[in-house]
């Protein structure tokens, strides 16, 4: 939606999935510190990494460490990119930006917030995730009712796609289209 409005939107999730190319330092950070056995048809298998760290905390402490830092270097690269080719708005979409203490690197976070039992109900029904798998997913996050509090501004998204769309509107006429 900031991106109709006219911001250039960088997302984190696109830097994993980049990092994770074969043959990039990522990936090959990745396959030497769990093995062969997290690669599937010649790339980072990121359901079963994902089994893993979503119940391993050592595990997932292990992979962040090589993660992040080559997330944040992409996210910076793709901003400089981004400011040198005029954008005026650029959005950083950080969904661990809480639990990485990110926030003070940044002068306004949004938090798209749904309740923990739509976040459960989404990722069950919505992606496919088994119950399991998504409970584990929320419980390696900080909470989001801690995150709402840490927020500048939270866009409610347990309605309507067009109420969200209209928060959203309403956030880019106040705080960016001054």
């Amino acid at each position: 939606m900031l991106h109709d409005l006219g911001a250039v939107v960088i997302d984190a999730d696109a830097a994993v999935h980049a990092i994770y190319e074969p043959g990039s330092p990522g990936f090959d950070a990745v396959v030497r510190e769990f093995g062969p056995d997290y690669v599937r048809d010649g790339r980072i298998d990121r359901a079963r990494l994902g089994e893993l760290v979503f119940n391993d905390v050592g595990a997932r402490q292990r992979l962040n460490a090589i993660v992040h830092p080559l997330v944040r270097e992409w996210m910076a690269a793709r901003t400089a990119e981004a400011a040198m080719g005029g954008a005026t708005v650029v959005v950083q979409d950080v969904p661990l930006i809480f639990e990485n203490g990110l926030e003070r690197l940044y002068s306004t976070v949004f938090l798209v917030y749904v309740p923990e039992h739509l976040q459960l109900t989404r990722l069950v029904e919505g992606r496919g995730t088994t119950e399991d798998r998504a409970r584990a997913m929320i419980a390696a996050q900080m909470p989001i009712e801690e995150k709402r509090k840490l927020a500048h501004h939270v866009i409610d998204n347990s309605g309507s796609r067009e109420a969200t769309r209209q928060q959203v509107e309403w956030l880019w006429d106040h705080l960016v289209a001054k």
